[in-house]
């Protein structure tokens, strides 16, 4: 008895071993399965990206603030790569002039650069791709050249938009270059309280700003506490992202919630949907010493990649406005 009790153990032991070896040869099939189907990230130009960057964060650029030379020079290198993509003007042109009154009760003369991809299935509905292309300027004979803060954010929307030529959206993808963030928002309140579509019509906003530097190589991303239905199309670009996704600074008010600290706060004053990409602070932050040179290339590139699968997995399944 004992015997052929134990050999029935031995036997149905080696029947759930095999049972198991099944089931994992089945999972690990899946799994390649699923890795087969998966369209691989987008390919994005990385040579141009950080060429891009290199020229808005040069010298001759003079920090890029609203209104004065410097950002006038930005806007135009901004025009003509625009152009060389072959992003449309969404209005009569590309550039979207405005003029508002700034912190300090001075009126601010800007000019935000608004483009479209049209989408080839629902050319009526927009994802409204963001970055400001301002900085804060010269301060004390110093140039504040803000690499990371924002050329990368800008440089990145035009790799974006590249990719987006190539490979049509579903949906339609305004490329909008904001001016006079560094001041209020300037550009970012100006286009919703003016905006080149309606604002029903937006799916979300997505905006990119300070994208390039992280020592962790985390990126986060803001925006799913406040809107919940984006968040499975986030969880979904955590898993293949080739940064650290994390989700957060969205919630609970202070400098640690992010929700009002660049432009989405203008789309979400209106109560659009919202997701913001960027890093946290670093010791260079709002310094002159925010350089092209200190920008990793590696991780600028993957950055900038992880937006791009996000806006690709928004277009392919946006969730209904409430």
């Amino acid at each position: 008895m004992t015997n052929r009790i134990s050999a029935r153990r031995r036997s149905i032991a080696a029947v759930l071993v095999a049972a198991g070896a099944v089931g994992m040869a089945a999972t690990a099939c899946a799994t390649t399965a699923e890795s087969a189907q998966r369209p691989p990230l987008p390919a994005l130009d990385s040579a141009q990206l950080l060429r891009d960057l290199g020229v808005l964060a040069a010298d001759s650029m003079e920090g890029r603030r609203v209104g004065t030379p410097g950002g006038a020079k930005a806007r135009a290198y901004l025009l003509s790569r625009l152009n060389a993509i072959g992003i449309a003007p969404l209005g009569a042109a590309l550039e979207a002039p405005f003029s508002t009154t700034g912190r300090g009760g001075n009126t601010i003369a800007g000019v935000n650069l608004v483009g479209v991809v049209r989408g080839s299935r629902v050319p009526d509905r927009y994802v409204v791709l963001t970055a400001h292309y301002d900085h804060v300027g010269v301060r004390n004979n110093e140039i504040y050249r803000g690499a990371d803060d924002n050329a990368s954010g800008t440089s990145g929307v035009l790799a974006i938009a590249k990719w987006l030529k190539a490979n049509p959206p579903q949906h339609s993808v305004v490329i909008a270059l904001f001016d006079g963030e560094e001041s209020g928002l300037l550009g970012a309140r100006a286009f919703v309280e003016a905006a080149p579509v309606p604002l029903d019509r937006m799916i979300a906003n997505v905006n990119l700003d300070m994208v390039s530097r992280n020592d962790r190589n985390e990126l986060w991303a803001a925006g799913a506490a406040r809107h919940p239905a984006l968040r499975p199309l986030l969880d979904s670009t955590v898993r293949v992202a080739p940064v650290t996704l994390k989700l957060g600074h969205d919630s609970g008010g202070g400098q640690d919630d992010w929700t009002s600290q660049s432009d989405h706060g203008a789309f979400h004053a209106k109560g659009i949907p919202w997701v913001y990409f960027g890093v946290e602070d670093h010791p260079d932050y709002h310094k002159p010493s925010d350089t092209a040179d200190k920008v990793p290339a590696s991780f600028f590139f993957r950055s900038v990649t992880t937006v791009a699968e996000f806006v690709r997995r928004l277009d392919a399944a946006p969730p209904a406005r409430r």
